[in-house]
């Protein structure tokens, strides 16, 4: 195609592929696809906040508190910095073998490792990249049940005083989320959910900015700021070492999208190029969170010091008003259905895709069927989705309630797939993309640069893991 980059435009007069109902998960696509894309910088920022800003951010005033004042803001910029090199790294590898001209889309994380990499790294880079949006599926069943729980101690210790008994288990809690997912879970793909996204984008601004104006608050009614410059002391220094480390897992959970970002990319109209948006939606996206983050970590420490609760706006620092609390806890729910549809829709579309590719000619696979309801839109229902989709909310709603430890998940999650999903391969796929040689100048900063994160990275796994074992134990 020369210098002249392909648009939707261009896209919308060419030939669709025939019985294309699914994507492969296997190979790339050419610039030829059956829908015409729609997503601009506004909706691509509504995705990435609705992913990032998710459980998260109710950990990170209790992270802030492990590290003190000085690691804890720290950490959070340079998990800021890592966060915008990886995404610009990984934005350049959507189109191929140009990052704005080339015409293969790798539409999906798995397809750009594959594309570069080779077989070989994708089996283990698709393993890694499932388990991190399955296992974020289990904290946001763990987190929206937290905060369905925190509504109903909220409202028993207004009316019934703060020392109530107002304990309640989160498996019921858990189950009705699980039941709105298998609802949700039958939204076709991530074109569909624009408005899903947009919705659950907002409702995170409100709690995220409830959580700092509370923390704010307390700041203001204790009349000085606590906390220390070396956080929370602990009985003993390998304590004080494993909980240092957790926060750090808490704090690499945080902010990653990497494993949603081609797909997001791959909503993106064009011109003006894919890459160029996606950069740009970024570095607001990661601004605007840092801004969050910083407020609800840092003020949440400030307001208890060393006794911050390991979730804001759930482990009741705040009891009043109490209608302020519900409603930034609703505001939490209705975000994590829209972001556990986020980080669920690539594990749906790599399994029904694989099947789709395995069974060409099954009806049950590849057939779906308009339903059409009284006063609503009419809902496109597949067999497949309906048993596969169904069966993925089911377990990853049991082992939330086998495993509800709410920190110890985040930091697992976080540290596990930080260094391979976030760093290493979106490192190797630009050296590749961009024919970058090795002991160049350039080649020498990006090693160093993921060498560190994979120590870091470590360090906080094996922190994140103690903590989880200690919690069954006890």
């Amino acid at each position: 195609m020369g210098g002249e980059g392909l648009s939707d435009q261009d896209d919308d007069h060419e030939v669709p592929l025939l019985e294309h109902q699914h994507a492969s998960p296997q190979s790339p696509s050419s610039s030829s696809e059956h829908f015409k894309r729609t997503g601009s910088y506004w909706t691509a920022i509504a995705h990435i906040i609705t992913a990032v800003i998710g459980s998260g951010v109710l950990s990170l005033a209790w992270s802030t508190a492990q590290l003190g004042w000085i690691a804890g803001p720290l950490a959070l910029f340079s998990l800021a910095g890592i966060t915008l090199v990886s995404v610009s790294l990984l934005s350049d590898c959507y189109r191929s073998p140009d990052p704005e001209f080339g015409i293969i889309r790798n539409r999906s994380y798995t397809m750009a490792v594959k594309y570069y990499l080779g077989k070989k790294s994708v089996l283990w880079c698709g393993v890694i990249q499932q388990t991190y949006l399955y296992g974020t599926g289990i904290a946001y069943v763990i987190t929206a049940a937290t905060s369905m729980r925190a509504i109903y101690r909220s409202n028993c210790y207004h009316y019934k005083g703060h020392e109530a008994p107002c304990d309640h288990g989160d498996a019921f809690y858990m189950l009705l989320f699980g039941a709105s997912q298998i609802v949700f879970s039958q939204i076709p793909n991530f074109h569909d959910m624009e408005w899903l996204s947009i919705v659950a984008a907002i409702m995170s601004f409100s709690y995220s900015s409830i959580g700092f104006a509370l923390g704010f608050a307390k700041v203001i009614e204790n009349g000085t700021i606590q906390g220390s410059y070396g956080g929370i002391p602990q009985a003993t220094a390998a304590k004080k070492v494993w909980k240092v480390c957790q926060a750090l897992g808490d704090i690499a959970f945080a902010y990653p999208y990497s494993t949603i970002l081609l797909e997001i990319q791959d909503t993106l109209r064009s011109p003006p190029a894919e890459n160029k948006t996606m950069k740009k939606a970024s570095r607001s996206a990661v601004f605007i969170t840092t801004f969050f983050y910083l407020c609800c970590g840092c003020f949440g420490y400030a307001a208890f010091g060393n006794q911050t609760p390991g979730n804001l706006l759930t482990g009741f620092g705040f009891y009043e008003p109490f209608w302020l609390i519900d409603f930034a806890n609703v505001c939490i729910i209705v975000h994590l259905v829209g972001g556990y549809q986020v980080y669920s829709q690539p594990v749906f579309a790599f399994m029904e895709g694989w099947l789709a590719e395995k069974y060409p000619n099954s009806g049950f696979i590849n057939k779906s069927y308009n339903l059409k309801i009284p006063l609503l839109p009419s809902l496109n229902l597949s067999p497949l989705r309906l048993c596969t989709r169904t069966f993925y909310v089911a377990t990853t709603t049991g082992i939330a309630m086998t495993f509800p430890y709410f920190n110890q998940v985040l930091g697992v999650l976080g540290s596990l797939t930080f260094w391979p999903l976030t760093i290493y391969f979106p490192v190797q796929m630009y050296f590749v993309q961009l024919k970058i040689e090795a002991w160049t100048r350039k080649w020498v900063i990006l090693q160093t640069f993921s060498i560190v994160c994979l120590i870091i990275s470590t360090i906080a796994l094996i922190g994140s893991l103690e903590g989880i074992v200690s919690a069954k134990l006890e």
